[in-house]
């Protein structure tokens, strides 16, 4: 195997890699694809296959011990905006027409939406400011 071939069949080992990783989507194939990419460079430098397959190891190493653990904490944070749903939930909103267990009308940020107390015997009378404690489909669940 001479120098030209090697470097052709890390990238074909690049591009094999690249396959799980859009099918799976996880980025751990895309890590190994870079470290393969790596080790074509140094091939195509004229190195042996000794010093290609450690650069192939410490590339692709060194993207999953420092890339993925960061990856990890992002993909687990929650989003600073809230938005749909998620951003009436905390609001106070006005009774329109009388809210008890079995329902009523509120106005939540500039739209009516149909209500209910989240305590089944407490009811709220016209002008109340409520708090929006959650929301089921269309009905905003209030306390």
């Amino acid at each position: 195997m001479n120098d030209i071939d090697a470097w052709v069949w890390w990238l074909v080992g690049a591009a094999a890699l690249g396959i799980p990783l859009v099918v799976t989507a996880m980025p751990e194939f895309g890590m190994l694809a870079v470290g393969a990419v790596a080790a074509a460079v140094v091939a195509g430098f004229g190195f042996d296959l000794v010093v290609q397959v450690i650069a192939f190891l410490v590339v692709s190493v060194a993207l999953i011990a420092v890339v993925r653990p960061i990856a990890t904490r992002h993909s687990r944070q929650r989003p600073q905006l809230a938005t749909g749903i998620d951003a009436l939930k905390g609001k106070q909103a006005v009774v329109l027409e009388r809210v008890d267990g079995s329902g009523g009308r509120i106005k939540l940020a500039g739209e009516i939406w149909s209500a209910r107390s989240l305590d089944t015997g407490r009811a709220y009378d016209v002008g109340a400011e409520v708090d929006v404690v959650d929301i089921e489909g269309a009905t905003a669940i209030v306390m």
